[in-house]
């Protein structure tokens, strides 16, 4: 057997100790870097010991500062009372300069490709020397209320652009596809100067229609070959579209798309004209290729130009916000009714009598009303 060389042992190597090295030991690895960076960590440090008011934070957005747009949609989307009158108050003195931006609602079905869209949508739009803000509704848990907000992570390149800004909300369980507070986010970001706004839905099908009655033009992206064109999504929301876009147009799927086109078009003459007196139309794009983004903001465009010379865009506005007070409204009398003293007790009286079947539905809300 041969022995080992001693020049091959004096050249072995050690450890720092000067012991030699086994194949057993284990070598001293890079430390792990911090997950957040220590700049990141000192600038939020200094942020949260920093007094922000209404008045300092309505300035930032004004000026068009991030972390101000970003702390007052916080102080929007919170529960908190007191968060809800700052919030308010923020809004009162942003208000004058809301209302200069393209409002765009793009929905559609789970899958279709909403997120992908938008990223080559949006690198168009900043193409054009614009700014974009985009109000990403993500679905909520039914059982923690909590969601991914994943929207920015599939957004890369916008959420890298200095002229765009991403905001994932989570529904929490609000109705329509958009959050409670988007129309109030939504201000915020114009009042900070980005002159153009798209809000995307949950998308979950047929209940997408919320959104409409806040953006200037609404947008259904849809699948092709995915069953039967005309029942993929029901006509309540269909008859809303100014605009159905069959998304993946491309490969193999080219073809079915195109088809898809042309029997949505159809579909669409089946309707009533709409009050804007634009007629709806129906294309096919691809967000991961990018063709026909470019048709799609053309289209957008005429559409602006033709209600604002025949004057919907400005009714359809002044009906917006009408829809916005009355919902509202509605919301507060909600909650000033179940805040009363002695409210829940009643219900529970109420609900004990209906499971019994000792009393009636009708007769327990005018009850419950002081009717």
């Amino acid at each position: 057997m041969d022995q080992p060389n001693k020049a091959d042992e004096s050249k072995q190597e050690t450890n720092p100790s000067g012991e030699p090295k086994s194949a057993l030991s284990v070598n001293p690895g890079v430390s792990h870097a911090p997950a957040i960076s220590p700049y990141i960590q000192e600038q939020r440090k200094s942020l949260s010991k920093k007094e922000t008011t209404a008045e300092s934070l309505a300035e930032g957005i004004l000026a068009g500062n991030r972390t101000s747009l970003s702390k007052a949609i916080t102080l929007v989307e919170s529960n908190l009372e007191a968060h809800n009158d700052k919030a308010q108050a923020i809004l009162e003195l942003v208000m004058p300069k809301v209302g200069n931006s393209i409002r765009i609602g793009i929905t559609g079905v789970p899958g279709v490709g909403k997120s992908t869209f938008i990223e080559s949508f949006g690198s168009f739009i900043l193409e054009q020397n614009r700014k974009l803000a985009v109000l990403a509704i993500d679905p909520s848990s039914q059982r923690t209320k909590g969601s991914i907000l994943g929207d920015k992570t599939r957004m890369e390149v916008l959420s890298k652009s200095e002229n765009a800004f991403i905001r994932p909300s989570p529904s929490s369980g609000s109705l329509g596809g958009v959050a409670r507070k988007t129309r109030e986010s939504m201000y915020l970001c114009e009042a900070a100067g980005f002159d153009t706004i798209i809000i995307e839905t949950v998308g979950v099908g047929q209940s997408e229609t919320q959104v409409h009655s806040m953006v200037d033009f609404f947008l259904l992206l849809m699948l092709a070959g995915a069953g039967d064109e005309l029942q993929g999504i029901k006509r309540g929301i269909m008859e809303m579209a100014d605009l159905i876009a069959i998304n993946k147009a491309d490969g193999p799927n080219e073809a079915y798309a195109t088809r898809a086109r042309a029997e949505y078009e159809s579909a669409l003459h089946l309707f009533p004209a709409p009050e804007s007196k634009w007629t709806p139309r129906a294309t096919t794009c691809s967000g991961l290729g990018g063709k026909g983004i470019d048709e799609i903001w053309k289209l957008i465009q005429d559409y602006i130009t033709t209600t604002k010379t025949n004057g919907y865009y400005a009714k359809n506005r002044e009906d917006q916000t009408k829809t916005w007070f009355e919902e509202s409204l509605r919301e507060a009398v909600l909650d000033q009714f179940f805040a009363k003293e002695g409210k829940k007790e009643a219900i529970l009286r109420s609900e004990t009598k209906l499971m019994s079947g000792k009393s009636t539905l009708l007769r327990e809300i005018k009850s419950l009303l002081g009717n």
